[in-house]
């Protein structure tokens, strides 16, 4: 009688969706002191469980092209702005205050690797969080006003807690492109915070957006109480190689 009373537990369990209630009521059982005690474990449980499916949705909804952990970064091996800021960085205080974050610097210095390793960190941390390239949020900017679909997309875009901006400087736009793409990120000035990476220090990004007085105000308007990180030095990949084999930059160019 109690096997087939757990196995409809369990059932029951499926329908609703308790993955929480369904993996540990059986071990409860034998440990809660009283009704309230066994009551509250389970629920324990499954607020765990719901927790960890929110933060898989979050993650996955943030099309991060992959994880990568804060912990996990050889601090020594970025540029040595970034590893002054980064445990600061790592509080996600930014996002609170709804700060943009700017970093610069020649390819290959690890500006990609710590923006998702801080979405990630905002999407485990309750943030809605939006990982995109500005190629691409470019193109879809572009094909949502030609679709008369841009206020719906523009209505969801500001409403992210962060988004990064990957590759800015890898492609130049036209005026279209450029003016879509500097009326959504003022759109989220001095509210929500913006990650944007280029391998282009300022005075280059006229290459992208082309008309000086459109390149001034959008640098004015991303920059503003912006924490700006320079990101030039050696690659990032490459030291972490030579460190694990015991051998220096110097030691290739000597």
């Amino acid at each position: 009688m109690k096997v087939k009373l757990n196995e409809e537990i369990k059932e029951y369990c499926n329908i609703l969706k308790l993955k929480g209630i369904k993996t540990h009521f059986e071990e409860v059982i034998s440990e809660a002191a009283d009704y309230e005690d066994f009551l509250h474990k389970l629920l324990t449980y499954e607020m765990e469980e719901k927790d960890k499916r929110s933060i898989e949705c979050r993650i996955r909804n943030a099309h991060l092209p992959y994880r990568q952990y804060i912990e996990d970064i050889e601090i020594d091996c970025l540029p040595v702005d970034m590893q002054k800021r980064l445990p600061e960085l790592a509080t996600l205080d930014f996002i609170e205050k709804g700060k943009n974050i700017i970093m610069t610097g020649n390819p290959g210095t690890g500006k990609t690797m710590v923006s998702i390793a801080l979405a990630l960190k905002a999407c485990m941390a309750g943030y809605k969080v939006l990982f995109t390239t500005i190629p691409l949020l470019v193109t879809t900017l572009k094909e949502s006003n030609s679709a008369k679909t841009l206020r719906y997309f523009e209505n969801r875009f500001e409403k992210y807690d962060l988004v990064v901006a990957d590759e800015l400087g890898y492609t130049s736009f036209d005026r279209e492109g450029t003016d879509l793409l500097f009326n959504n990120l003022s759109l989220r000035a001095a509210r929500k915070s913006t990650i944007i990476t280029s391998n282009l220090s300022f005075e280059r990004w006229i290459g992208v957006f082309g008309d000086p007085t459109v390149t001034s105000a959008m640098i004015d308007r991303l920059t503003y109480k912006a924490i700006l990180v320079d990101m030039e030095g050696d690659s990032y990949r490459l030291r972490e190689t030579l460190r694990e084999n015991g051998a220096s930059i110097k030691s290739l160019t000597a």
